[in-house]
């Protein structure tokens, strides 16, 4: 082989290594932009392209007049035995390569992005109401020292028709209850009633100890002008949630207005219980009277009459399900019959959730008011952000401020007049149904540890704060 054919044997494989060289990176960037479904696409056009220019290079004499469709069909055959790769081509004819232009791929990527988002919304909303519920739960129940009791018999509550002269009489169960034949409504407007096997105390006897109340304790508003100083007075904030000075001060706190216009005519006041199950250590299984429902009644009886309120006293469970105690999901049962009483009794604007606290057996949470062993009381206040996800939009409360607002006027009061009563306003994350009614209360009384009369007691220092709040005393 002579010195000029060598060269240009030379310069023919570099040429080929170049374009080699060339359409394997033309590839990699076809395959990185457009993914390797539509490269193989491509890849195979190509392919395609490749073995009709060789074929017609090499085989010249394969043309063939258009419409000689049974001549073709013989050279085909006859090619694809010469040349296998063209069976290939032909399981790949009629597809067709379609390139999305970049404002097609923006707005797949876009969608994409917001089915995941709408996804990840769907289970953290999922996942919230069931930590909301769970938490509420494990509050009251990790710590007891007992087991809730076996759903009370039905003839134990019951609703009484408002206006009613003897609430002591069952009548129509609500709806919505999760255990119907263990619940009911019972209406406001009683004015001689035997408080479910409970005594109240003689109007002038009440009367006269609430004349003689003067504040024990002295807070100018001034002195809570420090926001460390305020926060650590009369809150406890849960790890799980944050607040800051913007939403825990005391001209906001002081300066939203809760009085109440007095109407004895309607309801204004709703008592219910979204854990209906919870006892006290002596509590009588079966017995409803001797549970969280049976203060509730006592503080509707106080209410009703000492101070002239008519108030509706839900006891529908919303805690077992099928007989047996689940408060996973109390709060969901509740919201959707508390929003039925309310639409039907559009005047009701307090709306107070009643239960019992869940702590160590060690601990006694009790006090002295009036010469009377008194269970202590925490307000408990939902803010709709968790220190992780910040703002939970999924669980919407437009009252919170006005739910705070509630809280620390009744405990800014108790600390004057009660100084030992209270325990503080406890705040977490998610919401506790208290977006019904900007004047929403979620009630601790006492805990597991505590007697009945202990926590009956407990309610007429309550009534007594919760009037002169409405009442702005």
């Amino acid at each position: 082989m002579g010195d000029r054919q060598k060269k240009i044997r030379v310069l023919l494989l570099a040429w080929l290594g170049l374009m080699g060289f060339y359409l394997i990176w033309n590839g990699m960037q076809i395959l990185q932009e457009n993914g390797w479904e539509k490269g193989k696409l491509i890849a195979a056009e190509a392919y395609a392209k490749v073995g009709r220019e060789a074929a017609a290079f090499f085989l010249p004499s394969a043309e063939y007049e258009e419409g000689d469709e049974q001549w073709m069909q013989g050279l085909t055959a006859s090619l694809q035995e010469q040349l296998p790769f063209l069976a290939f081509l032909d399981s790949e004819n009629g597809k067709t390569v379609i390139l999305e232009d970049d404002s097609t791929n923006q707005a797949i990527i876009e969608e994409n992005e917001r089915m995941i988002r709408q996804r990840l919304e769907e289970e953290n909303r999922k996942k919230a109401a069931e930590q909301e519920n769970q938490q509420a739960a494990e509050q009251n129940d990790s710590q007891e020292g007992q087991t809730a009791s076996e759903s009370p018999e039905g003839s134990q509550s019951g609703q009484t028709a408002s206006g009613s002269q003897d609430s002591g009489q069952n009548g129509q169960t609500a709806s919505g209850s999760q255990d119907s034949g263990q619940s009911g409504q019972m209406a406001s407007g009683s004015q001689d009633s035997s408080q479910n096997g409970q005594d109240v105390q003689e109007t002038s006897g009440t009367s006269r100890w609430q004349d003689q109340l003067q504040p024990t304790a002295e807070i100018p508003l001034e002195s809570l002008q420090n926001y460390d100083y305020l926060l650590n007075e009369f809150f406890v904030v849960d790890p799980n949630t944050t607040t800051d000075s913007s939403q825990i001060n005391v001209e906001e706190l002081m300066g939203r207005d809760m009085t109440l216009e007095k109407d004895s005519g309607q309801p204004q006041i709703l008592i219910y219980h979204t854990h209906s199950q919870e006892e006290f250590v002596d509590s009588v299984a079966g017995d409803v009277n001797t549970t969280v429902i049976g203060v509730g009644e006592h503080l509707a009886q106080i209410l009703r009459d000492e101070y002239g309120y008519q108030v509706i006293h839900n006891t529908d469970t919303f805690d077992l399900v099928d007989g047996q105690l689940d408060r996973s999901k109390a709060y969901n049962y509740a919201e959707p019959v508390i929003t039925q009483i309310l639409n039907e009794n559009p005047s009701i604007e307090i709306v107070i959730d009643l239960h019992r606290d869940g702590v160590d057996e060690s601990k006694h949470l009790v006090t002295e008011v009036n010469g009377k062993p008194t269970a202590q009381v925490m307000f408990f206040n939902g803010l709709s952000r968790t220190a992780m996800n910040g703002n939970l939009d999924y669980l919407p409360n437009p009252y919170i401020e006005d739910n705070l607002a509630f809280s620390f006027q009744l405990e800014y009061l108790a600390k004057q007049y009660f100084p030992d009563y209270t325990r503080c306003i406890y705040l977490k994350g998610y919401r506790y149904n208290l977006h019904v009614r900007p004047r929403s209360l979620l009630l601790e009384v006492g805990a597991q540890t505590n007697t009945v009369e202990e926590a009956m007691n407990a309610m007429e220092p309550f009534a007594w704060l919760l009037n002169r709040v409405l009442q702005g005393g």
